[in-house]
């Protein structure tokens, strides 16, 4: 039983450091926060996100890429241009190694203003790092798991960020239902996300990506978004109050004529 606690609270906090830090704080800047907390959630993301820690940096280039070639065969992750999951990654891959090592050419409105913590990436980046964390993953393993059919959960437990990311990336451009029109393919997955923090009303986001919340029918609920309002309240976070309503106005709008109910 320790060991799927385990695995459900790393599933779960995994998922909040990509949505809350490097999705809409540090791809979108939903928000702002101090350099201390900027800080302190990047190591959070660190200790949490363990061998599968991706920069910051290069999670928000290439995640703008992904919003300015959406569905292109510019479009570091669409299922539409791969025709496997495996082939998809590798190419998100390879655009993240690229921005890490300074091999890729990149327009400079992708990286602007986005978290930059050189050594910290590189540590954090490196293989001593990561076959760090593989060990200290075997031995939770070894202390926790009631029997070896239980290490099969392992390589999950190693890769949780890019197994999140492939089912989003993949899924959420493939199935799922659609709110507005748009040009690109993107859907929402589930009407009520309780696997991924609100990350799947992917269709809702490319709509308004820099919207606080995903959730934009009734009974679509994103937690994060309550999250990001009580850090607001308690000065963890600073929300752009005439930002956010001019959004939420626009979606109400759109609502209307859409008649999202």
């Amino acid at each position: 039983m320790a060991i799927i606690i385990f695995l459900v609270c790393h599933w779960y906090l995994a998922l909040f450091t990509q949505t809350f830090f490097l999705h809409r704080y540090a791809a979108h800047a939903s928000f702002t926060m101090s350099k201390f907390w900027e800080r302190f959630f990047y190591v959070f993301s660190y200790i949490i996100q363990g061998s599968a820690f991706i920069s910051p940096r290069a999670y928000a280039i290439t995640h703008r890429m992904h919003h300015a070639y959406t569905d292109t065969d510019l479009d570091p992750h669409s299922p539409h241009h791969q025709n496997t999951v495996m082939k998809m990654m590798w190419r998100t891959r390879n655009f993240v190694l690229g921005i890490l090592k300074n091999t890729m050419d990149i327009d400079p409105r992708f990286s602007k203003n986005v978290p930059d913590w050189p050594w910290f990436d590189k540590m954090a980046n490196s293989q001593i790092s990561r076959i760090g964390w593989v060990l200290i993953y075997i031995s939770i393993y070894v202390k926790l798991a009631p029997n070896g059919w239980y290490f099969l959960f392992l390589p999950i437990t190693i890769a949780m960020g890019p197994i999140q990311g492939a089912i989003i990336n993949w899924c959420a451009h493939k199935y799922g239902y659609r709110n507005f029109e748009q040009s690109n393919k993107s859907t929402n997955l589930m009407r009520f996300d309780f696997l991924f923090l609100g990350e799947a009303y992917h269709h809702n986001h490319h709509k308004y990506p820099a919207a606080l919340n995903l959730a934009m029918r009734p009974y679509e609920f994103d937690p994060v978004y309550h999250v990001i309002r009580f850090f607001n309240k308690v000065g963890i976070v600073q929300i752009n109050k005439n930002k956010a309503v001019s959004i939420k106005n626009e979606v109400k709008l759109e609502a209307s004529t859409l008649d999202l109910r």
